[in-house]
């Protein structure tokens, strides 16, 4: 299964998809994931838990930027620094599509013209694409790690995956 385009992704999709235990699936379904510095900077900081942060580092793979990303005002003002990078690297480096779960950042996103996925959005990219992946057990993970999701997201994403 040939990956398809580039991605640039926010810590909130690495987070649940690492919850999800198919972190690894982005590698398959893109050719390259780029992460903006402030969003390696968020990961790598850990929280109380240091959930993830392992993993991320193991993650040889991924793109991720050493230097901060140029952040223009209106994104700095309108969102947090890891969505603001995420969207400001794609539109500068022409990568047409990220990774952004929180409303606000997926809604600015797409004022740029960029096509937004999230994390249930590439667990459905991924089944459908032929792996072995069931969203009904995948959503408990991410819910037991304490990702929030809406019943009515959840609803919507198990129609769209046929469960």
């Amino acid at each position: 299964m040939p990956a398809q385009r580039d991605l640039v992704i926010n810590t909130g999709p690495v987070l649940a998809l690492t919850a999800a235990g198919h972190f690894e699936i982005l590698r398959e379904l893109f050719a390259k994931v780029v992460v903006p510095y402030e969003v390696v900077q968020e990961i790598e900081a850990g929280g109380r838990t240091q959930f993830a942060r392992e993993e991320f580092r193991a993650a040889t793979w991924l793109d991720k930027r050493v230097t901060a990303t140029t952040l223009p005002p209106l994104l700095q003002s309108t969102l947090d620094a890891g969505e603001a990078a995420v969207i400001a690297l794609a539109t500068s480096e022409g990568i047409g599509t990220v990774a952004i779960d929180e409303t606000v950042g997926r809604r600015v996103g797409r004022l740029h013209g960029l096509s937004i996925t999230g994390s249930l959005g590439i667990l459905i990219q991924a089944k459908q694409r032929g792996l072995q992946i069931t969203l009904r057990p995948v959503i408990a993970r991410m819910r037991q790690r304490g990702i929030w999701l809406s019943t009515a997201l959840e609803a919507e994403c198990l129609r769209v995956a046929g469960e």
